[in-house]
């Protein structure tokens, strides 16, 4: 399925309004699946400011967002912009150090 332009430059300008972004089922104060959870909890643990957004409430974001990194699951990390990853990658990334130069 290809990405619809709509939902694509909402995306785009939800990377470019906050330099962190999850993608997730639910929100930060309760997930809604042990992956996002796990993502929220490393993410609290190191800084106090990012933006989350609930793929529950959206579906069209839910179906989007893996388009738009080529990224099947949820959640999705973002910093600056960029695709860092889902869950395992943040838990690998966040053992080997690299976490913290990514969120800077």
């Amino acid at each position: 399925m290809a990405l619809d332009e709509a939902v694509s430059q909402e995306i785009t300008e939800t990377l470019q309004g906050n330099e962190v972004v999850l993608f997730m089922k639910g929100n930060r104060r309760s997930p809604q699946c042990g992956f996002s959870a796990t993502v929220v909890g490393i993410l609290d643990s190191m800084i106090t400011d990012y933006h989350t957004v609930d793929v529950l409430s959206a579906p069209h974001i839910r179906d989007g967002i893996k388009d738009y990194s080529s990224w099947p699951t949820i959640p999705q990390l973002y910093v600056k912009g960029e695709f860092v990853g889902g869950c395992d990658i943040i838990q690998e990334m966040m053992g080997s150090g690299e976490l913290y130069e990514a969120l800077g």
